[in-house]
């Protein structure tokens, strides 16, 4: 009996050495995946990973090829799919330029589970300390002159650490799924999520996203590009504390970040080097933390839409929202509308093209909460700021204007206004 122990454990010992030499990688082809497009690779990259993580853990490589997915994939602990890529691929204009696409070159996943039910499984689930890095996500039943078909969740983030990276998110109905997770890390994303880019809630400690990028890449055309501007939403924040959000950008959706209130709770984070370009409202915010939203060296421009505004503070807001070295540009309605309780300040920005029909309409209007403008510039004759009745207290000072001071007071509220220097 001894012996016959000993003989199991040498033989454990030289696996696990072999297995170490090896670098703890194996390719799905071993387990009978096929790169056709055509045949499903479920079973053999599910298999793949399984003996991967039995093992301890390592590396599942996807080569070159094209892979047909009809089921789902959980990626076990401590296990990272990795295709070809080794930086975010693009394929910006396949449809209407004539470029490459995405099955001509690299490693890309064609998936076809959960059309019509976007309550589903995600494609990839990840866990504790998996990974999914250098692959394309297509969706070749899409079409890209009509309204998009509802799909599950591209990528679900769950455990500890998950992380996704160097990923083209080409055409998903929804993208990434970033709940339920801690310290979850998404890097260098692109694509063009149609419904929803990136969904953060329930995380109790600090997850990260940086450079993710999200462009009509795949289509522009009518059919499909003004569902999108009518209901896509590239990043929503629910409960996450203290996130860090760093380099980030959307472009074509009817909200490019919102920040809400889930059962869960709110947001409170650092937001640096954001942008939303011809959103119909760049940014929303319903709910945020007592102890804030730090958004810096931002950039938000709104143009398209029934009421083209860069900024939003619903009434529902109690929190703290905080501008800094931000721009904001193209010919909106107005580029700030505040309502709620809380407390939105705007410091050392820029504002320009503004009213863009001529209306007298303000850069900022304020309805309620409170109000901090201090250091801006103003870079039109038009009316800059208002406060409406519910105002409780502002501050609006030391600002530059291009023409004469239009700031307009309905406030009973404690408010000073001063040091605002316009043209001798």
């Amino acid at each position: 009996m001894k012996a016959s122990y000993l003989i199991v454990a040498a033989f454990s010992l030289v696996s696990t050495v072999i297995w170490a030499e090896e670098g703890g990688t194996r390719s799905v082809l071993e387990f009978g995946a096929v790169a056709d497009g055509k045949t499903d690779a479920t079973p053999a990259f599910q298999k793949a990973m399984d003996e991967v993580a039995a093992k301890g853990g390592g590396c599942v490589l996807a080569p070159r090829g094209n892979y047909l997915f009809a089921g789902h994939l959980s990626v076990p602990q401590g296990v990272t799919l990795k295709g070809v890529w080794e930086s975010v691929p693009s394929h910006n204009g396949i449809r209407d330029r004539g470029l490459p696409k995405p099955t001509d070159d690299g490693t890309t996943f064609l998936v076809t589970e959960g059309a019509g039910n976007e309550a589903g499984p995600a494609f990839i689930t990840l866990n504790t300390n998996s990974t999914l890095k250098g692959v394309v996500v297509f969706y070749p039943d899409q079409v890209a002159d009509a309204e998009p078909k509802p799909y599950p969740y591209a990528i679900a983030m769950r455990g500890k650490s998950p992380s996704v990276l160097e990923v083209e998110l080409l055409n998903p109905f929804n993208g990434i799924d970033a709940t339920q997770n801690e310290r979850h890390l998404i890097r260098n994303i692109s694509g063009q999520p149609l419904r929803r880019g990136v969904y953060v809630d329930q995380i109790y400690d600090i997850g990260r996203i940086e450079n993710v990028h999200f462009n009509p890449w795949w289509s522009t055309k009518p059919g499909l590009f003004q569902w999108q501007m009518q209901n896509g939403e590239a990043f929503v924040f629910a409960r996450t504390d203290w996130q860090y959000v760093l380099n980030t950008f959307c472009f074509g959706y009817k909200v490019g970040y919102r920040f809400m209130a889930s059962k869960a709770g709110v947001c409170n984070g650092n937001f640096l080097g954001i942008g939303a370009d011809d959103c119909h409202t760049a940014l929303v915010v319903e709910q945020s933390a007592p102890f804030g939203l730090l958004i810096t060296n931002g950039e938000f421009v709104s143009f398209h839409g029934p009421d083209p505004t860069m900024i939003e503070v619903t009434p529902t807001h109690t929190g703290s929202v905080r501008f800094v070295n931000c721009a904001f540009w193209g010919p909106c309605n107005q580029i700030v509308k505040v309502a709620g309780k809380g407390t939105v300040g705007f410091g050392d920005c820029t504002f320009t093209q503004w009213d863009a029909g001529k209306k007298g309409t303000p850069a900022i209007r304020a309805e309620g909460g409170a109000l901090l403008v201090r250091g801006c510039e103003f870079r039109q004759d038009r009316p800059q700021v208002e406060l409406g009745a519910g105002v409780t207290r502002a501050i609006i000072s030391e600002n530059l204007l291009v023409g004469k001071e239009q700031i307009l007071n309905h406030s009973e509220g404690n408010v000073r206004i001063d040091g605002n220097v316009g043209p001798k």
